[in-house]
């Protein structure tokens, strides 16, 4: 597989030099991200420009590698303005899968997602962990 990394602090940039996430390369970006993962990497930006064949395999591998920074709280970013990629990425339903037009605007969206993790966790601290505990006091 054909691909360039940048890595960040906040995130990591893969850059795809492939035209097809297929049967023939799904493996080979799946071990990708897993090694990112692996790396302290919670936040993944996919530059999909010269992507035009997504199957199944692709498919399922992006939704795994959204699984896994989902639960890191952070963001797997597919990078692309390619309408039909789009359309298929939308049909296969990826829960939050996050979809950006430019590069800048997935880091921007990492960014905020960082931002909105941080100011959930103060209040979780400031409120005793954002559960709310009745007594008979409330009453």
């Amino acid at each position: 597989m054909n691909f360039k990394i940048e890595k960040n602090e906040q995130y990591a940039l893969i850059e795809l030099n492939e035209t097809a996430l297929t049967q023939e390369n799904h493996a080979d970006f799946e071990n990708i991200i897993r090694q990112l993962f692996r790396a302290g990497y919670g936040n993944v930006i996919v530059k999909f420009d010269e992507i035009v064949e997504l199957d199944g395999h692709g498919v399922s591998v992006i939704r795994k590698g959204n699984k896994i920074c989902l639960n890191e709280l952070g963001l797997f970013i597919i990078v692309t303005k390619n309408d039909e990629i789009i359309d298929q990425l939308d049909r296969a339903k990826i829960e939050d899968l996050t979809i950006m037009p430019t590069v800048q605007e997935a880091i921007d969206a990492v960014f905020l997602n960082e931002l909105e993790n941080d100011f959930q966790s103060e209040d979780e601290d400031e409120f005793g962990g954002g559960e709310y505990s009745e007594s008979e006091e409330d009453y």
